[in-house]
């Protein structure tokens, strides 16, 4: 596939307000030509730090909570201390969108890293100034065609983790093993990656979660070795809301290859087709009726949580 017509679940229209948005970082607004942070930072040095994605709905953060509470486990988990409280980065989220002008159809990266270390090695006590915090909001909707024809996955080499090798439940900085993924499928001429887990079963792709429609069952991994994806958490409470039958359970390429229908989900693109895996068309190679149906109920979720 020619790289001009590459698919991602990211791809976003063209806004050129993106040019001079203001970027949020360590309490100060500014330009993003000057949003800088420095090469000691232990984010940019190891990787040394985490990060969410949300949408603004209404002027709202679309589960918010939910972001929050993977936020602060995260960072809980590897001693990284953010040095706010929610109420804090709400109001530094609420100052960032205001000086944006946005309420809508716009996206956040909210980073924190460790901070600046004193010398460029990787011991954790080298930071001693505290952890920088950057908040990165774009006005960013996505495509039209990413509602309707279904991108192109190639399952790749790469795998995600162990987790006690790099728990892939981290939303870290350290992204390397995704990177490497989706050189994997560009080399394979797809879209993205379809990674799977240490034993062979499908996982993930390289940034979002992987649903397959078989009859009226939706499939998805154990959720033992993918991304602890809050789209995805949202879909399976969705299901058993609104008596859809869905399991995570081990499942491998056979299942996925044969399958009516497949999605991905993610904060961006919420719910985007899969047209084929690995060159095997899957369903017309569009969105199908399951894909859609379950689109519009997180549709509705979004409306009623950002009311």
């Amino acid at each position: 596939m020619d790289t001009e017509f590459r698919r991602t679940t990211h791809e976003a229209e063209e806004d050129a307000r993106n040019r001079d948005i203001r970027i949020y970082v360590n309490g100060e607004i500014v330009h993003r030509d000057e949003a800088k942070v420095s090469v000691y930072d232990s984010g940019f040095l190891l990787g040394d730090g985490m990060w969410e994605g949300m949408r603004l709905h209404n002027g709202k953060w679309a589960f918010f909570d939910d972001h929050m509470d993977r936020l602060f486990a995260s960072c809980r988990a590897v001693s990284l201390d953010i040095g706010m409280n929610r109420e804090e980065i709400a109001e530094a989220l609420r100052r960032t969108a205001e000086a944006n002008d946005m309420t809508e159809d716009a996206h956040c990266r909210l980073m924190v890293t460790r901070g600046p270390k004193i010398k460029p090695f990787q011991s954790p006590d080298l930071s001693r100034s505290g952890p920088t915090v950057v908040i990165i909001i774009e006005h960013s909707r996505p495509v039209d065609r990413l509602a309707e024809l279904g991108i192109h996955l190639a399952t790749v080499p790469q795998v995600r983790g162990l987790p006690h090798s790099q728990d892939p439940k981290f939303n870290s900085h350290s992204k390397l093993n995704c990177v490497i993924a989706c050189l994997q499928a560009e080399a394979a001429g797809a879209d993205e990656a379809l990674m799977l887990d240490p034993h062979g079963f499908v996982n993930t792709t390289n940034s979002c979660n992987f649903f397959i429609v078989r009859g009226s069952e939706l499939w998805t991994s154990t959720g033992d070795y993918c991304m602890n994806g809050v789209t995805r958490r949202k879909v399976i409470e969705l299901c058993r809301a609104n008596d859809i039958p869905v399991f995570e359970r081990n499942f491998s390429l056979y299942e996925a290859y044969s399958a009516d229908e497949a999605f991905l989900t993610g904060t961006f693109g919420a719910q985007t087709p899969v047209g084929a895996i690995d060159g095997k068309l899957i369903g017309t190679g569009y969105a199908g009726p399951v894909t859609r149906r379950m689109r519009r109920l997180y549709e509705e979720l979004v409306r009623v949580d950002t009311a």
